[in-house]
């Protein structure tokens, strides 16, 4: 099991700033980069920026755990990985704020517990809709599913586009960068790593 480190998980607040001063920060962002606030087309902006990072960080007020918590009692015998690919997933750097676009690619060998696919991608949302690395988040969400549901095995694989290397910086548009962490099974058995790195890489 991989316990060595925390996941980042939900944080209470005490001083989080209210509807309104998030606005007027937006506003003074605005001011500072060289635009007037009070123009037509910006009047709405604080108030849309808001809502937006409500959707964008929305991972902070969800428990990635929780969603692993129900399983399948009816699913007997089955001895061998379950992988879901393509995960489409849209997250914000920590570093510059701006967005990775990317593919995670999930697996899981279970023990007893078996857990509905749809709920590993809620695990890729959760984690992604938080201000991140992609190292961390690939920790994050291998450690939730291992702590989660004790199989004998998971399987993170994340190919992303980072904006802040695509639009600023080195402005390398076409790069992508390439994260993958292994536990149980897959990390001691090769041929078993060596099958989920080729079933993710299939093209069908």
């Amino acid at each position: 099991m991989v316990s060595d480190m925390s996941v980042q998980d939900i944080t209470t607040q005490d001083n989080r700033p209210s509807r309104d001063e998030a606005m007027k920060a937006v506003e003074t962002l605005l001011r500072w980069a060289g635009e007037d606030p009070s123009r037509e087309g910006l009047l709405e902006t604080p108030k849309r920026v808001v809502k937006a990072y409500e959707e964008f960080f929305s991972g902070y007020n969800k428990d990635a755990s929780a969603e692993l918590q129900k399983t399948f009692e009816d699913i007997e015998g089955f001895d061998d990985m379950v992988l879901v690919k393509d995960i489409d997933f849209v997250s914000h750097c920590e570093h510059h704020l701006v967005p990775i676009l990317g593919k995670a690619h999930v697996a899981y060998w279970p023990d007893e517990k078996v857990v509905g696919i749809s709920k590993l991608a809620r695990v890729v949302d959760i984690f992604g809709r938080r201000l991140v690395s992609q190292e961390n988040m690939t920790r994050n969400i291998l450690k939730c599913i291992d702590e989660t549901l004790k199989p004998k095995g998971v399987a993170v694989y994340i190919d992303a586009n980072h904006q802040c290397m695509s639009t600023r910086g080195v402005n390398k548009g076409a790069s992508s960068t390439v994260t993958s962490m292994f536990c149980g099974v897959f990390k001691e058995d090769r041929d078993v790593q060596r099958r989920f790195l080729d079933m993710i890489h299939y093209s069908r």
